[in-house]
C-alpha cells in the first residue's frame, strides 16, 4: 500500500475513533460544553432521575448529604482520582516534604504516561508549582506521576499512601491502583467517597482553588527550543457557573464522563459528584441541576460561635463549685430555607463532674434538633481550670452549704 494511502487511512481511523466517544485513554480535552445543549438537558432533567450511574450533593461546611443516587456504588472514576493525588501533595507541602519551588526531574516512567499530558521529557526539570498547574487545570497524567515520585519515591509507594489516606478518611468503597486514574479494572471509588476526599481537600487546603480556578495558562512557556503547551481548564463550570472553585473532571471508556464540582455562593459551599455520565454536556448539566437544587432549597447557618457560653456546670471537690461551659467550635448547620427559627438545643453535660478540670476539656455536648430530628451536634468544653480542693477545703465547703441551708 502506498505511504500516502496508509497515512490517510490512519488519519481516518483516528478521526473516527474520536467521534465514537471517550476511549480508555483518559484524554481530558474532550470536555465539551455547549451552553444551548446544557440548558436543554437541564430543562428535561429531574434531580431524582439523573443519567449518572452514581451521584451525590453535599454541604461542604457540615458534610451533610442533600441528595444522592447510588452514592455507595463502586465505579471507575478516571481522573477524578487526582483529587486524592492533590490532597497528598498539599499535605506533603504542609509537612515540608516538598515546597512549591521544589524542582522535580522527569523520569522515564512519568514520561511514558498516556492520555492527557503536557508532553514531559525524561531529564526535564520543573517546579512543583508548574506541575500542579498541569494537574489541576489540564489533568496531565505525566505531571501527576512526576509529583507522586517526588513525594514518595515511586508511583507504587505513592499509591500505597493514597489507599492509606482513603482508609483514614473512612472511604470504604475505594481502591486506587495508580495516581492518575488511567486504570479501569480494580481501580474504583464511589460518589460518597469522592465527596469525602473533596471536602477534606477544600476545607484543609483551600489554597488549592488558586490552581483549580485558573481558566487558561501555558506550560513550558519560556523554555528555549520548546513549544509551550496550552492549559485550558477541563472543568467548564469554572467559566459557565457562578461561584465554581473546582474541582476535577474525568473520562475513560469504562468510567464515562465524571465531574466533582465545588461552588461557593454567599458563604455556602456545595460539592456535587456525578459518575458514569453518557457525555460531557450531560455531566455539566446534571451537576448544575444538583447545585441549583441545593442553593435554592438549603442554607448554611452559623448558629453558635466558638467560645460562646452555654451555661455554668457544677463541679465536685474543686476549689470552685462550678465551671463555665463554652462551645468548642463555630457551629454551622445545613437547613432547609425557612427552618431557621425551628432550631432546638439540648445541652448534655457529664454527671458528677469532678475536679481537677482543665480549660478546653470536654465536659458535654449540645445536640441540635429541627422538628424533632437531629441535625447537628457539637462538644462543649470547660472555659477555665478548676483545681482539686484539699480534704479540708471540701469539708469547709460542705459546712458552708449546710450552714446556708440551715438559715
Amino acid at each position: 500500500m502506498p505511504r500516502k494511502t496508509l497515512s490517510f487511512c490512519l488519519f481516518v481511523a483516528i478521526f473516527m475513533s474520536l467521534l465514537a466517544g471517550p476511549v480508555n485513554s483518559g484524554i481530558e480535552n474532550v470536555a465539551e460544553y455547549d451552553a444551548t445543549t446544557v440548558m436543554k438537558i437541564m430543562n428535561n432533567t429531574s434531580v431524582t432521575d439523573l443519567k449518572a450511574k452514581g451521584a451525590i450533593l453535599i454541604d461542604c461546611n457540615t458534610g451533610t448529604t442533600i441528595l444522592e443516587k447510588n452514592c455507595q456504588e463502586k465505579l471507575p472514576i478516571a481522573s477524578v482520582t487526582k483529587i486524592m493525588s492533590m490532597l497528598l501533595l498539599m499535605e506533603a507541602i504542609d509537612a515540608g516534604v516538598v515546597s512549591y519551588d521544589t524542582k522535580v526531574k522527569v523520569s522515564e516512567h512519568s514520561w511514558s504516561m498516556g492520555g492527557s499530558q503536557v508532553w514531559l521529557e525524561p531529564g526535564e526539570v520543573f517546579t512543583v508549582d508548574e506541575l500542579l498547574k498541569a494537574v489541576a487545570i489540564h489533568s496531565a497524567n505525566d505531571a501527576t506521576v512526576a509529583l507522586a515520585e517526588a513525594i514518595a519515591g515511586s508511583e507504587d509507594a505513592f499509591v500505597a499512601m493514597m489507599n492509606q489516606r482513603a482508609k483514614e478518611l473512612g472511604m470504604e468503597n475505594t481502591n486506587f491502583l495508580d495516581c492518575s486514574g488511567l486504570t479501569d479494572v480494580g481501580h474504583f471509588s464511589c460518589a460518597y467517597d469522592i465527596a469525602v476526599m473533596s471536602r477534606e481537600l477544600l476545607l484543609k487546603h483551600p489554597e488549592i482553588t488558586e490552581y483549580t480556578t485558573i481558566w487558561h495558562t501555558k506550560f513550558r512557556e519560556n523554555v528555549p527550543g520548546k513549544n509551550p503547551v496550552s492549559l485550558d481548564n477541563t472543568n467548564k463550570l469554572i467559566h459557565y457557573y457562578e461561584g465554581t472553585i473546582g474541582l476535577k473532571t474525568g473520562v475513560t471508556g469504562a468510567a464515562g464522563f465524571c465531574l466533582t464540582a465545588a461552588v461557593v455562593r454567599n458563604g455556602q459551599q456545595l460539592i456535587s459528584v456525578v459518575l458514569g455520565e453518557p457525555d460531557s454536556n450531560t455531566r455539566f448539566a446534571e451537576s448544575r441541576k444538583l447545585l441549583d437544587y441545593g442553593f435554592a432549597n438549603f442554607e448554611t447557618l452559623l448558629v453558635n460561635r466558638m467560645g460562646e457560653e452555654v451555661m455554668p456546670v457544677q463541679v465536685k471537690r474543686g476549689l470552685k463549685s462550678e465551671v463555665g461551659a463554652i462551645y468548642s467550635e463555630d457551629v454551622k448547620l445545613l437547613m432547609k430555607k425557612g427552618d431557621k427559627n425551628k432550631v432546638e438545643r439540648i445541652a448534655q453535660v457529664e454527671e458528677n463532674l469532678t475536679a481537677p478540670i482543665t480549660a478546653g476539656q470536654k465536659i458535654g455536648e449540645v445536640i441540635y434538633l429541627v422538628s424533632g430530628d437531629e441535625v447537628g451536634k457539637t462538644d462543649i468544653v470547660a472555659s477555665n481550670d478548676v483545681q482539686k480542693a484539699s480534704f479540708l477545703r471540701v469539708f469547709l465547703n460542705l459546712f458552708q452549704q449546710w450552714f446556708r441551708m440551715g438559715r
